[in-house]
C-alpha cells in the first residue's frame, strides 16, 4: 500500500506522522543529522499553519476529517535543501553562554529563537525539578534538526562550560529564524486584509554552503537589501546610541557572506569605526581567538580569513577608514596574519601517515601597543609540540609586520590595496572616541 493511501489525505497531502517518517527517511544521508518528530514534537508548530524544516517553511493544511496534513512535495524539497548542506564539524561557533544574556521561558506559541532555547535546556539539565517542569516543552529538535548530536561542550579554565555548534548549522538555524519571521509577518498582513505575496518556503541558496554568491531571489535574503556604504565613516560609539539602529541592521543581508540576514554591527575595536552589518556566524569567524588580552591562538579558521576568502575579509576589514588609510589591520588580526602567513616557513613539521604535519599549535602574543609602534613587538611561538618542544619561531617588530602585510596585500588583493592610501590621514579624528564596550562581555555587538 502506498504512503499516500496510508496517510488518508488526498491531493498530494500526507499526515503529520507520515511526514515525520518521510523527513527522516529523505535526510538519512545528510551531513546534518535530523530528528524524528519534526512535525509532532516541540517546538513544531503544525497547528499554527506551518512547520520549519531546516531553512524552509512548510505550510500545513487541515483535511476534511480534521487532521492536519502537509504537502508531500514540500517535505521532499526541504529534505533536498538540507542534503545539499556541506558541514565541517571542526569549524565551530560558540553559541553560549554569554554574560548578561537574559534567560527566557519559551512555550509552544513562541517562534524558534534557537539560541535561547538551547541555552535554556543546557542550563536546566542539572536542575531535576525545573527539568521535569520543562519536559513537555523540551526542544527535542530545532527545525527538524537533531542539534544535540552536533553540540560540543568545552571547559575554560577548568570551571566555565561553553557550548559550540558547527558553523554550517548556525547559519542554517539563523536562516530558519529569518524564514519564520517572514512567514509570520506575511500571515499577520493577510489577517489584516492587505494584499501580500507570501514569502517562498524553499530557498534555492543554501545557507550552509559557505558560498560567496548573492542569494537567489527566492533565498532567505530575498526581502533584505544588500549593504552598500550607508554607514561608512561613522563611529560605532555614536551610531550605537541612535534609536532605530538595530532595526536598520536587521534589514540588511550580511555584508560578508551575503547569504544570511545581518544580526550585528561589526566595528573596528582599534579605531572605533563601523565596518558593516554582518550575520552572527561571520561575526564569530572574524573575531580573534584571544587567550588573553594580548595573546592569540592561531586556529584553523585563519586559513579561510587569509586564504580561501581573503579578498572578502580584507575588503571588510578595510571598511574601517583607520585601517584603510594606514593599509594595515587591527593589532590582533595583524598578529594572527604575521604568525599564519609571514612566519609560515619557520614552523617545523613532523612525520605523519600521509606526509608531514605542521608542529603543535601556533600562538602569537605581543608587548606594547600599536599606538607606540617602536615599542610593540610580536612573538610567534609553537606550543603543544608532539615531541615536547616549546619554541619561539620569531620576534617581529610591529612596523616590520605592517610593511610585510602591505606587500602581501598588494599581491593578494590588489583592488583592496589600491584603495588603501597610507599618506592620506586627513579626515580621521585626532583623538578617536573610545569604543562602546559590548554588553555581553563576550565580544557580541550591542544588537
Amino acid at each position: 500500500m502506498s504512503e499516500r493511501v496510508m496517510s488518508g489525505c488526498a491531493d498530494g497531502l500526507i499526515t503529520l506522522v507520515a511526514a515525520d517518517a518521510l523527513w527522516v527517511r529523505s535526510t538519512a544521508g545528510s551531513a546534518v543529522p535530523t530528528a524524528s518528530g519534526a512535525f509532532t514534537h516541540s517546538p513544531a508548530r503544525a497547528r499554527m499553519g506551518y512547520v520549519l524544516l531546516g531553512s524552509h517553511v512548510v505550510a500545513t493544511v487541515r483535511a476534511g476529517d480534521g487532521r492536519w496534513c502537509v504537502p508531500d512535495a514540500e517535505v521532499r524539497r526541504a529534505a533536498a535543501g538540507l542534503n545539499a548542506v556541506v558541514m565541517d564539524r571542526q569549524d565551530l561557533v560558540r553559541i553560549g553562554p554569554f554574560r548578561g544574556a537574559p534567560r527566557r521561558e519559551y512555550g509552544a506559541e513562541t517562534p524558534l529563537r534557537w539560541r535561547p532555547r538551547i541555552m535554556g535546556e543546557l542550563q536546566d539539565r542539572g536542575d531535576r525539578e525545573r527539568a521535569a517542569r520543562r519536559e513537555t516543552d523540551r526542544a527535542d529538535h530545532l527545525a527538524g534538526i537533531d542539534w544535540q548530536q552536533m553540540l560540543v561542550e568545552q571547559t575554560r579554565d577548568g570551571t566555565e562550560r561553553t557550548w559550540w555548534l558547527p558553523r554550517a548549522v548556525v547559519r542554517l538555524m539563523d536562516a530558519a529564524e529569518h524564514a519564520e519571521a517572514q512567514w509570520l509577518r506575511a500571515a499577520r498582513t493577510r489577517q489584516a486584509g492587505a494584499p501580500v505575496t507570501e514569502p517562498p518556503s524553499h530557498p534555492r541558496q543554501d545557507p550552509g554552503t559557505g558560498s560567496r554568491r548573492t542569494a537567489s531571489p527566492e533565498g532567505p535574503t530575498a526581502s533584505l537589501r544588500p549593504y552598500g556604504k550607508e554607514l561608512e565613516g561613522q563611529l560605532y560609539s555614536v551610531l550605537s546610541r541612535k534609536s532605530g539602529t538595530s532595526s536598520k541592521v536587521a534589514g540588511w543581508a550580511c555584508a560578508v557572506c551575503r547569504t544570511a540576514p545581518a544580526t550585528v554591527l561589526d566595528h573596528c575595536h582599534e579605531h572605533g569605526y563601523v565596518r558593516a552589518p554582518v550575520c552572527q556566524s561571520c561575526n564569530t569567524q572574524e573575531r580573534p581567538d584571544h587567550l588573553y588580552s594580548n595573546d592569540i591562538r592561531v586556529a584553523n579558521r585563519y586559513t579561510r580569513l587569509f586564504h580561501t576568502d581573503a579578498d572578502d575579509w580584507l575588503r571588510h576589514w578595510h571598511r574601517c577608514p583607520g585601517c584603510r588609510t594606514r593599509a594595515t589591520l587591527p593589532l590582533p588580526h595583524l598578529a594572527a596574519w604575521t604568525a599564519h602567513i609571514a612566519c609560515r616557513s619557520l614552523r617545523p613539521t613532523h612525520r605523519a601517515p600521509h606526509g608531514r604535519k605542521p608542529c603543535g599549535t601556533l600562538r602569537v602574543s605581543w608587548t606594547g601597543s600599536q599606538n607606540a609602534p617602536r615599542s610593540c613587538l610580536l612573538t610567534v611561538a609553537v606550543e603543544l609540540c608532539p615531541s615536547g618542544e616549546h619554541r619561539v619561531l620569531a620576534r617581529v617588530p610591529y612596523r616590520e609586520a605592517t610593511e610585510r602585510f602591505r606587500a602581501w596585500l598588494a599581491e593578494t588583493a590588489p583592488a583592496v590595496a589600491a584603495a588603501a592610501v597610507p599618506d592620506r590621514l586627513d579626515g580621521l579624528p585626532a583623538h578617536v572616541r573610545p569604543v562602546v564596550a559590548d554588553t555581553s562581555g563576550e565580544g557580541l555587538a550591542l544588537f
